[in-house]
């Protein structure tokens, strides 16, 4: 019996949903038009076009640059911050490090620099 593979979406423009900029989601079923992923166990349904959907699950840090400032964001994460991997926590980066741990889950990843991801505005 074959398993199925495991995709993960992130979002790759401005939309307004429960998503976390930079966080990587589980897929819990994907369409041409639409995605359902696993937003803290409930279901959200997004356009497919404001997704970017990947079938390894990410191992690296996404750098959000010049965040929109938004009243649930800390002020110590202006100008840019990194999106672990793992558990979504959102950490200020400071400096050009090669890897960061995460205060909440305590894993170490790699920082995804050479990504790009979009950019507020």
């Amino acid at each position: 019996m074959a398993t199925q593979q495991q995709n993960w979406a992130r979002l790759r423009a401005d939309y307004g949903c429960p998503l976390r900029r930079g966080a990587w989601y589980r897929v819990v079923s994907v369409s041409p038009l639409e995605a359902v992923v696993d937003v803290d166990q409930k279901p959200v349904l997004l356009p497919r076009e404001y997704l970017e959907i990947v079938n390894t699950r990410p191992s690296r840090w996404t750098v959000v640059q010049e965040p929109e400032r938004s009243p649930r964001l800390p002020s110590e994460m202006s100008g840019r911050y990194a999106v672990c991997p793992s558990c979504r926590e959102r950490m200020p980066l400071r400096g050009e490090a090669t890897n960061l741990r995460c205060r909440r889950c305590n894993g170490v990843f790699e920082i995804g620099w050479g990504e790009r991801y979009f950019d507020a505005g």
